[in-house]
């Protein structure tokens, strides 16, 4: 921090606005009388109550003669302690004058500081406590005048400091050490010229771990080739130095080598000796240190391998990302050479916290060969059977997430590999009953696809664990995939017999006296144990207390298959499903089944669709919308079991259309993620080899002179790997907000700066009065769930002058917040206060809202879990439905799950965006919107936001009703 310039300047870093005269703090004149008791908590409390009153903007000059007569001297080292913060605060000079101020504001010569007369017995009291017998009040001064910035009061404590460097004690001399340091960064021609040597000398004769850092310390930022020399004398014992040492050992490295590449064979010695330290923070940067300045094989091999063993040996889930973080660094450059730490890296799995086994299986993912794809599957195999295991509580932590991650990443191992395929699927089908089903089946599904010469055994194993699937979505995808995929006799017969057994014999209503019973066993289940208490006499004639429970009835155990209790609930969905699934298989059984059998299937076939229909049209569920598809379905399969004429027209798009168009939807996928994986790749770099290199140094003078140098813009450009600077600047401009007018006596404008969580306020303020303006204060409030850290401290403008304060900002949550304040300010000609309001500054939710995918799983679970809605209604000038949603997805700041092809036309779209926020907070959004012919071809619907806190579904709620009238910018 620069030294102040006037009196109204001080070191705090903080103001509390505490108002004197109220009542919450004596008077200068309670406080002075105080200090003169002989009872020291008396002084403690109004020393106490003079720092508070001086550090909310009070002068308070009486009370520094009194602190040096009846504290200063004192051995309450409580009060010393409270001594040393009032030296902080305490204003050391003389204020200006009146005409000196004017004088320097009208371009004369600038204010001289004097120090006040008082200072000096000051001094001497610092000065004793520097020679105090007992080390610790010698340690705590020389870390007090650490903080001291002042050349005059420095400047006689420089020998008191010195001898300090010899004390027996080595808390006296590290912290001598700092004060050493601290006074020669400040003033080191003036009162330390021969400090380097001062240190030099020190630290080869220091035993001590924490004094042999601090003389380091600044050898290392005063005095560095002295630095690199004890370096090059001592590389053997670094490692015994302590960690202090070792991570300034490694700041040092990155700044020479950075400086000068050539020394870096001076330095890999030890870092090579540092990778092996006990210690997390020394092993992990020594690794990136010698990653960042050296990418040969072996020092990379080093780094990853140190890194492994930091990933693995630490508990801290946070050190566990940072790592990982690093590990994906490593892989985009050096993928070959963490091919070999591969299994190592797997071992992380066993992590409780789902985020960082994620993270794991990203980076391994990608660097899967087929040389290790055996070993990467097999663990992978093996995490997934731990899933299941009731004993292992930190699988149970992870749940149904963990096993849906594992199961994708098996999915893009046999994708990649088609070797493993067999050896993983039949493991997977054993968790088609699971929680995770819906991830295993749709794997089971694309695997039947794309490997035809496995669709026998996965047949079979799908159709002897049907009985097991209890979700109603499964088993659709059941019955789609034995509809399409059984093509021989034997797999057809087996399959229809498997699908009409689980079904059972039609009809499939429950009838009234069958849904009595139902219900009475069920309340007679949930009956609790009745307790009956009563006296009994003995036989011996004493009296007794008995106590009997009564049980309810064990209950019959329901053997009802599983697809024909979701056909009873009234499942319309499944019921068309399965008629579906059917008529696959008698259309597709007639060139190999003999006509008597195929003539049974048939007829068995039609029944069960007359009875899907009848339970459609009888039972009142939530799905009872659905019944004129669901007969319109089913009379469709009917007609092509029935009618010869029906059965040729449909025949190719019952059994060929719907595995043609999985198969393209499985190529579309893969060629989405193709796209996405080069969109990762590397920018080549727009400068060619062969392009000039200008060097400005040779150039004309005339350049040097001032002249405009045109090509400057693009050697910056090309420097910074940035050329289109236009655009950064147009993002910086729209974070500047003007608080006051051009007309006010104080011009403020605010630059806004928001990272995830704290927002910046850097404050331009510009006198525009020809009159100094003293105690100029911008008082800050906030609306919403943000709270100020760091108020702007009170400022002393010249005429015309200017000043940039900041000021901090925390912010809680996800939602519009609003910063007001007024600018307080008093006139020093006029001696007039002056106030002026300032405009709002609105802090857009779009600052906090990023990107995110998730599952359809997940989507669905979180969209019934969150209980928070916005409705918005669809009011645009856009007539295309894309285009819409396209400027609705730019406008959030979403990802869309919804993939959707720009060369399909219709009347309806509907798609499901997601993103969340830098706190974790997730938000959901479904777009539905209709093109209406009798709208005059306009949009309509509705957009549906859900989220789990109000603020974020309101704050994005408006976000939408702003941005979706405008059309989308279109690109020059």
């Amino acid at each position: 921090m620069p030294a102040p310039k006037n009196s109204n300047e001080s070191y705090c870093t903080f103001t509390l606005a505490s108002d004197v005269t109220a009542g919450g703090l004596p008077s200068e004149e309670e406080i002075a009388k105080d200090m003169e008791s002989n009872d020291s908590e008396v002084k403690k409390m109004a020393l106490k109550a003079a720092i508070l009153a001086m550090l909310g903007g009070e002068a308070m000059p009486r009370i520094l003669m009194q602190v040096i007569r009846f504290c200063i001297n004192s051995d309450d080292k409580q009060l010393k302690k409270l001594c040393m913060l009032y030296w902080e605060v305490v204003p050391k000079y003389q204020e200006p004058t009146s005409e000196e101020l004017l004088a320097a504001a009208s371009g004369g010569p600038p204010v001289q500081r004097k120090m006040l007369p008082e200072m000096l017995l000051v001094c001497n009291a610092l000065m004793n406590d520097l020679t105090h017998p007992n080390e610790y009040v010698r340690g705590s001064m020389l870390r007090f005048l650490c903080k001291v910035k002042d050349e005059e009061i420095l400047g006689p404590l420089i020998p008191s400091i010195k001898a300090c460097l010899e004390h027996r004690h080595p808390y006296v001399r590290k912290n001598a050490a700092l004060a050493i340091f601290h006074a020669h960064r400040l003033h080191g021609e003036n009162l330390l010229p021969d400090g380097a040597s001062i240190m030099e000398e020190f630290i080869n004769n220091e035993t001590d771990m924490s004094s042999r850092r601090n003389a380091f310390l600044m050898m290392f930022n005063e005095a560095e080739d002295l630095a690199i020399q004890y370096l090059a004398r001592n590389i053997e014992s670094v490692s015994s130095f302590g960690d202090g040492f070792a991570l300034l050992v490694l700041e040092l490295t990155r700044r020479v080598c950075r400086r000068d590449p050539t020394q870096k064979s001076r330095f890999v010695r030890v870092l090579f000796q540092m990778l092996s330290s006990d210690s997390a923070a020394v092993s992990y940067e020594a690794a990136w240190t010698l990653v960042s300045l050296s990418s040969a094989p072996t020092a990379v091999r080093a780094a990853a391998v140190t890194y492994t063993n930091l990933l693995n040996g630490q508990n801290d889930n946070n050190v566990k990302l940072i790592v990982l973080e690093r590990l994906e660094d490593l892989k985009k450059k050096h993928s070959k050479i963490l091919q070999e730490l591969l299994m190592d890296i797997l071992r992380a799995l066993s992590s409780p916290n789902p985020d960082i086994c994620k993270k794991v299986l990203d980076v391994v993912m990608d660097i899967v060969t087929i040389r290790n794809v055996n070993d990467v599957v097999g663990t992978l195999k093996r995490e997934v059977q731990k899933t299941t295991s009731e004993t292992d509580s930190s699988m149970e932590a992870k749940g149904a997430v963990y096993r849906n991650m594992l199961v994708d990443a098996i999915h893009s191992c046999a994708a990649r590999f088609p070797d493993v395929a067999e050896s993983v699927v039949h493991t997977l089908m054993e968790f088609i009953s699971t929680d995770g089903d819906m991830q295993v089946v749709l794997f089971v599904r694309a695997i039947v696809e794309q490997y035809p010469n496995l669709r026998a055994s996965i047949l079979s194993k799908l159709l002897n664990s049907i009985d097991e699937v209890s979700t109603n979505q499964v088993m659709c995808v059941c019955l789609w995939i034995l509809g399409e995929y059984c093509e021989d006799a034997d797999t057809m017969t087996e399959a229809f017999e498997t699908i009409t057994e689980q079904l059972g014999p039609p009809p499939f209503i429950v009838q009234a006296d069958e849904k009595e019973a139902q219900e009475k066993a069920a309340a007679a289940a949930s009956e609790t144990p009745k307790l009956v208490t009563k006296n009994v006499v003995l036989a011996d004639g004493t009296y007794a207390t008995q106590t009997v429970y009564s049980e309810a009835k064990a209950t019959e155990q329901d053997d009802t298959p599983e697809l024909r209790k979701m056909i009873l609930n009234g499942d319309v969905f499944l019921g068309s499903l399965v008629s579906a699934c059917l008529t696959k298989l008698c259309l597709r059984a007639e060139s190999l089944i003999d006509g008597v059998k195929l003539k049974k299937m048939t007829v068995d076939s039609l029944l069960i669709m007359c009875a899907i229909v009848k339970m459609a049209e009888a039972n009142v569920s939530a799905q009872r919308s659905s019944l004129a598809d669901c007969q319109e379905r089913i009379t469709m399969c009917s007609r092509a079991l029935l009618d010869p004429k029906a059965k040729s027209i449909l025949k190719k798009t019952f059994l060929e259309d719907g595995k043609a168009t999985f198969a393209a939807f499985l190529k579309t996928l893969k060629d989405k993620e193709a796209n996405e994986s080069k969109k990762d790749e590397e920018v080549v770099p727009t400068t060619q080899a062969d392009d000039l290199i200008h060097f400005r140094q040779l150039r004309s003078m005339a350049v040097q002179g001032g002249d405009v140098d045109l090509d400057d813009g693009a050697d910056l450009a090309r420097a910074t790997g940035y050329a289109d600077s236009g655009s950064l600047l147009t993002t910086e401009l729209s974070h500047v907000y003007q608080l006051s007018g051009f007309a006010d006596p104080v011009y403020a404008e605010a630059f806004v700066t928001v990272h995830d969580y704290d927002i910046v306020l850097e404050i331009l303020l510009i006198n525009r009065t020809p009159n100094t303006l003293a105690n100029l204060t911008v008082e800050l409030s906030t609306m919403g769930d943000m709270k100020i850290v760091e108020r702007p401290q009170a400022q002393t403008l010249g005429p015309l002058d200017q000043a940039t304060i900041r000021s901090s900002i925390k912010v809680s949550s996800t939602e519009t917040g609003h910063i007001f304040g007024t600018i307080v300010y008093d006139d020093a000609s006029t001696m007039e206060k002056g106030y002026i309001n300032l405009n709002d500054i609105h802090m857009d939710i779009m600052d906090y809202i990023r990107p995110a995918t998730c599952t359809d799983e997940a989507f669905r679970s979180m969209w019934a879990e969150f209980e928070w809605e916005n409705k918005v209604a669809i009011s645009t000038s856009i007539s295309d439905l894309l285009g819409f949603l396209n400027h609705i997805v730019k406008s959030t700041n979403m990802c869309c799950l919804t993939p959707h092809d720009a060369e399909e036309k219709g009347s309806f779209l509907a798609a499901n965006l997601y993103a969340r926020s830098v706190f974790g907070e997730d938000a959901l959004v479904n777009v539905s919107v209709e093109k209406k012919e009798d709208n005059d071809g306009k949009l309509a619907g509705y957009i549906r936001i859900r989220s789990k806190t109000q603020g974020i579904a309101l704050s994005l709620g408006d976000r939408i009703t702003t941005v979706q009238r405008g059309l989308p910018e279109k690109k020059a």
